[in-house]
């Protein structure tokens, strides 16, 4: 079932969905879910999937027309980066990410240009499906930036219908669009959130919840 908001304090998984598999998947919190969108918390150590071959390796750790001629499995793991904020804008082609430091201290936002989220609710477990377009941009505190994957992004583009990225000029745009609200220091680069601190009740789940992996909604 489609849903327009979910409830703060939910557990929710953030999945990036791709030509109908799974990319990747993380639960997350939900801290508020309103008109600006859905900011979802991931706590380090949450259990996590993602796509890989069945020899393990990821998309990254091969030439891109190795990976798309290979068989895949999901592995689990635990995500062992920093806790995240993901703030999804309403029906925003991007998604922007707090970066904190190894004492928890913000560090940069990472604009990751994805197709805009369809959320999905099937009752235990509920989420939103996006499709990663791989091109970021990192904004530092001082609000400079710079564009990053960007030679992954060009060398995929080139392999047509097994790419899941369509519109070359329309992701550039979207991140030019953003890259302008980061210069300006306008929202969500304004220091909003920047010391988010977790209510101490939300514990990290042990494993992903039965129907984490229910057929991506896009």
């Amino acid at each position: 079932m489609l849903v327009d908001r979910f409830e703060p304090g939910r557990l929710i998984m953030h999945r990036n969905v791709r030509h109908g598999r799974i990319g990747w998947v993380r639960p997350g919190r939900v801290v508020s879910d309103d008109e600006r969108g859905l900011l979802v918390w991931i706590a380090r150590d949450s259990p996590v999937a993602h796509e890989v071959t069945e020899a393990g390796l990821g998309m990254r750790a091969m030439p891109f027309a190795q990976w798309v001629s290979s068989s895949y499995r999901l592995a689990h793991g635990r995500w062992n980066g920093p806790p995240l904020l993901k703030f999804l804008p309403a029906g925003a082609a991007h998604s922007v990410w707090w970066f904190r430091d190894a004492q928890g201290r913000f560090a940069h936002w990472y604009v990751n240009l994805e197709e805009h989220g369809v959320r999905w609710d099937d009752g235990p477990v509920a989420g939103v499906d996006v499709v990663d377009q791989d091109l970021d941009v990192v904004v530092r505190p001082d609000l400079s930036w710079e564009w990053k994957d960007e030679g992954e992004f060009v060398e995929r583009l080139a392999f047509g219908d097994d790419y899941w990225v369509t519109d070359e000029k329309a992701v550039r745009a979207e991140g030019e669009r953003v890259i302008a609200l980061a210069e300006a220091g306008e929202f969500p680069f304004d220091g909003t959130w920047c010391d988010f601190t977790p209510p101490p009740e939300w514990d990290v789940p042990d494993e992903l919840p039965p129907g984490w992996d229910r057929p991506p909604v896009r």
